[in-house]
């Protein structure tokens, strides 16, 4: 991925609060929902229920998509992403605090959440494989292919 590319990229995960994940659910049927999220480079992490069915679906699955957007009037003004990534539960506790501090600068009410709150939830990352950026603003349904 070129420097441009990789700099719209990191614009969009920037600009954007929150992004449908779909799973695999164990029926092979897909399940996609929207979570929070931030982003440390090109790598993204959500938090989600420890046994709840996301959590689930990734420890049978870790092939995931997910797409950032939002909703524009003009469609020739539509930007955003739509990935294919690996999905793993972050177990180490120095990127757990790490990635909580990028969370508690996005989402300040979350910086006077108690560790209690958190107690039953997974933290997970998103390592994208393939990327699709969207940008109608270089015309119609256009997007680019890119791996990081």
């Amino acid at each position: 991925m070129d420097k441009a590319m990789k700099a719209f990229v990191l614009r969009q995960m920037k600009a954007h609060k929150s992004m449908t994940v779909a799973t695999v659910r164990s029926d092979g049927w897909p399940q996609a929902t929207t979570v929070a999220y931030v982003n440390d480079g090109l790598n993204l992490y959500f938090c989600c229920d420890a046994d709840g069915q996301k959590a689930r679906n990734i420890a049978a699955c870790d092939k995931v998509s997910a797409a950032i957007d939002h909703d524009e009037e003009d469609w020739h003004k539509l930007q955003g992403l739509s990935l294919a990534a690996r999905a793993k539960v972050v177990k180490d506790k120095r990127e757990i605090g790490r990635v909580m501090k990028l969370f508690a600068r996005k989402f300040p009410a979350l910086a006077d959440m108690e560790v209690s709150e958190a107690s039953g939830l997974a933290m997970v990352k998103l390592v994208p494989k393939v990327i699709s950026a969207i940008n109608y603003r270089k015309g119609f349904g256009h997007t680019d292919l890119v791996r990081p």
